[in-house]
């Protein structure tokens, strides 16, 4: 799975096809037509509704694929980053590190491949040097 670059439709179709749900059944769920259903299929990028509605359907999260985006490719904080940070919101607030073990895996076979040595994994990511050890030890034979 590349998180860089997200083709949602073509996800979807996977799942789809994975789970053998019939067409008739999603075009009900969807409340759309065939035309439309194969046009989703072929979007990169979709409206959140359609994306909850799918993630229902399928039992599958697909807005966490944009989570781990975030967490692999969002910038690092700026100065006065923390002011920010601390202002009161009513929007729910989440820990933006916590990884996936697709993450994990996507991770560890760059290093394994030698696509990124472990300092680059650690200064691109953002990923603490102990934390990425621990994987290494953790989930390579």
């Amino acid at each position: 799975m590349d998180f860089k670059t997200i083709h949602i439709g073509s996800l979807i179709k996977l799942r789809v096809t994975e789970n053998k749900i019939e067409l008739e059944r999603i075009r009900n769920f969807m409340k759309c037509s065939e035309q439309d259903i194969e046009e989703m299929y072929e979007s990169k990028s979709l409206d959140a509704d359609l994306i909850m509605r799918w993630s229902k359907l399928l039992e599958y999260d697909f807005f966490r694929i944009y989570t781990q985006h975030l967490i692999l490719f969002a910038p690092p904080g700026k100065i006065g980053y923390n002011e920010l940070k601390q202002k009161k919101t009513a929007l729910p607030q989440f820990r933006k590190n916590i990884y996936t073990k697709e993450v994990i895996d996507f991770i560890l076979e760059m290093v394994q491949t030698g696509k990124k040595t472990k300092h680059q994994i650690i200064e691109e990511y953002n990923i603490p040097k102990t934390t990425l050890y621990k994987w290494i030890d953790k989930y390579t034979q």
